[in-house]
Protein backbone atom coordinates (compact mmCIF):
# COMPACT_ATOMS: atom_id res chain seq x y z
CA UNK A 1 0.00 0.00 0.00
CA UNK A 2 2.68 2.49 0.98
CA UNK A 3 4.78 1.82 -2.10
CA UNK A 4 1.74 2.22 -4.33
CA UNK A 5 0.98 5.57 -2.70
CA UNK A 6 4.47 6.90 -3.36
CA UNK A 7 4.31 5.69 -6.96
CA UNK A 8 1.00 7.51 -7.39
CA UNK A 9 2.49 10.67 -5.86
CA UNK A 10 5.52 10.39 -8.14
CA UNK A 11 3.34 10.02 -11.25
CA UNK A 12 1.02 12.88 -10.28
CA UNK A 13 3.97 15.13 -9.40
CA UNK A 14 5.74 14.34 -12.65
CA UNK A 15 2.63 14.96 -14.77
CA UNK A 16 1.83 18.23 -13.03
CA UNK A 17 5.23 19.59 -14.07
CA UNK A 18 4.63 18.92 -17.74
CA UNK A 19 2.38 20.92 -20.02
CA UNK A 20 -0.48 18.58 -19.13
CA UNK A 21 -3.11 20.18 -16.89
CA UNK A 22 -2.66 18.20 -13.68
CA UNK A 23 -2.18 19.08 -10.01
CA UNK A 24 -0.30 16.98 -7.49
CA UNK A 25 -1.19 18.93 -4.34
CA UNK A 26 -4.40 17.00 -3.81
CA UNK A 27 -2.58 13.67 -3.95
CA UNK A 28 0.05 14.98 -1.54
CA UNK A 29 -2.55 16.24 0.94
CA UNK A 30 -4.48 12.96 0.73
CA UNK A 31 -1.31 11.00 1.43
CA UNK A 32 -0.43 13.17 4.42
CA UNK A 33 -3.94 12.70 5.82
CA UNK A 34 -3.53 8.95 5.29
CA UNK A 35 -0.44 8.84 7.49
CA UNK A 36 2.34 8.74 4.91
CA UNK A 37 5.75 9.98 6.03
CA UNK A 38 6.05 13.74 5.33
CA UNK A 39 9.75 13.45 4.49
CA UNK A 40 9.10 10.59 2.08
CA UNK A 41 6.31 12.62 0.49
CA UNK A 42 8.57 15.69 0.22
CA UNK A 43 11.37 13.73 -1.45
CA UNK A 44 9.03 11.87 -3.82
CA UNK A 45 6.98 14.90 -4.87
CA UNK A 46 9.95 17.27 -5.19
CA UNK A 47 12.10 14.84 -7.16
CA UNK A 48 9.31 13.77 -9.54
CA UNK A 49 8.03 17.29 -10.09
CA UNK A 50 11.55 18.54 -10.78
CA UNK A 51 12.19 15.75 -13.30
CA UNK A 52 8.90 16.63 -15.02
CA UNK A 53 10.11 20.22 -15.34
CA UNK A 54 13.36 19.00 -16.85
CA UNK A 55 11.33 17.23 -19.54
CA UNK A 56 9.42 20.45 -20.21
CA UNK A 57 12.71 22.40 -20.36
CA UNK A 58 14.15 19.99 -22.94
CA UNK A 59 10.95 20.08 -25.00
CA UNK A 60 11.42 23.84 -25.10
CA UNK A 61 15.07 23.41 -26.03
CA UNK A 62 14.01 21.28 -29.00
CA UNK A 63 12.02 24.25 -30.23
CA UNK A 64 13.12 25.99 -33.38
CA UNK A 65 12.64 29.77 -33.58
CA UNK A 66 11.20 29.37 -37.09
CA UNK A 67 8.30 27.44 -35.56
CA UNK A 68 7.00 30.67 -34.06
CA UNK A 69 5.89 31.80 -37.50
CA UNK A 70 4.61 28.38 -38.56
CA UNK A 71 2.42 28.04 -35.44
CA UNK A 72 1.41 31.70 -35.67
CA UNK A 73 2.54 32.55 -32.16
CA UNK A 74 1.83 36.13 -31.17
CA UNK A 75 5.15 37.97 -31.66
CA UNK A 76 4.36 40.45 -28.87
CA UNK A 77 3.69 37.65 -26.40
CA UNK A 78 6.84 35.84 -27.50
CA UNK A 79 8.80 39.07 -27.09
CA UNK A 80 7.40 39.45 -23.55
CA UNK A 81 8.59 35.97 -22.64
CA UNK A 82 11.99 36.60 -24.18
CA UNK A 83 12.32 39.86 -22.27
CA UNK A 84 11.31 38.13 -19.03
CA UNK A 85 13.79 35.30 -19.57
CA UNK A 86 16.58 37.70 -20.52
CA UNK A 87 15.88 39.80 -17.44
CA UNK A 88 15.77 36.97 -14.89
CA UNK A 89 17.67 34.18 -16.62
CA UNK A 90 17.85 30.91 -14.72
CA UNK A 91 16.38 32.60 -11.62
CA UNK A 92 13.00 32.39 -13.37
CA UNK A 93 13.21 28.67 -12.60
CA UNK A 94 12.45 29.47 -8.96
CA UNK A 95 8.83 30.11 -9.94
CA UNK A 96 8.47 27.06 -12.19
CA UNK A 97 6.06 25.66 -9.58
CA UNK A 98 3.42 28.36 -10.13
CA UNK A 99 0.31 26.84 -11.73
CA UNK A 100 -0.24 27.54 -15.43
CA UNK A 101 2.61 30.02 -15.95
CA UNK A 102 5.31 27.83 -14.39
CA UNK A 103 5.21 25.28 -17.20
CA UNK A 104 5.29 28.06 -19.78
CA UNK A 105 8.28 29.67 -18.06
CA UNK A 106 10.08 26.33 -17.95
CA UNK A 107 9.37 25.78 -21.65
CA UNK A 108 10.65 29.30 -22.40
CA UNK A 109 13.82 28.70 -20.37
CA UNK A 110 14.59 25.79 -22.68
CA UNK A 111 13.45 27.55 -25.84
CA UNK A 112 15.68 30.56 -25.17
CA UNK A 113 18.58 28.25 -24.29
CA UNK A 114 19.16 29.35 -20.70
CA UNK A 115 21.98 27.13 -19.33
CA UNK A 116 20.56 23.91 -17.91
CA UNK A 117 22.53 23.35 -14.69
CA UNK A 118 21.76 26.65 -12.93
CA UNK A 119 18.20 26.46 -14.26
CA UNK A 120 17.84 22.92 -12.93
CA UNK A 121 19.07 24.00 -9.51
CA UNK A 122 16.66 26.96 -9.38
CA UNK A 123 13.75 24.73 -10.45
CA UNK A 124 14.61 22.10 -7.84
CA UNK A 125 14.88 24.70 -5.06
CA UNK A 126 11.58 26.36 -5.94
CA UNK A 127 9.67 23.10 -6.22
CA UNK A 128 11.11 21.64 -3.02
CA UNK A 129 10.28 24.80 -1.08
CA UNK A 130 6.70 24.73 -2.40
CA UNK A 131 6.15 21.14 -1.28
CA UNK A 132 7.89 21.81 2.05
CA UNK A 133 5.52 24.72 2.72
CA UNK A 134 2.47 22.63 1.84
CA UNK A 135 3.65 19.83 4.12
CA UNK A 136 4.45 22.28 6.96
CA UNK A 137 0.97 23.80 6.65
CA UNK A 138 -0.57 20.34 6.86
CA UNK A 139 1.28 19.41 10.08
Amino acid sequence: MFTTGYIGLAISSFLSATILPFASEGVLILMLHSGFDPVGCLITASFSNTIGSFVTYFVGKLGDPTWTQRFKLDPKRLEKFQSFIQRYGFWAGLIAWVPIIGDTITLALGFFRVPFLPTALAIAIGKTLRYAIIIALMQ
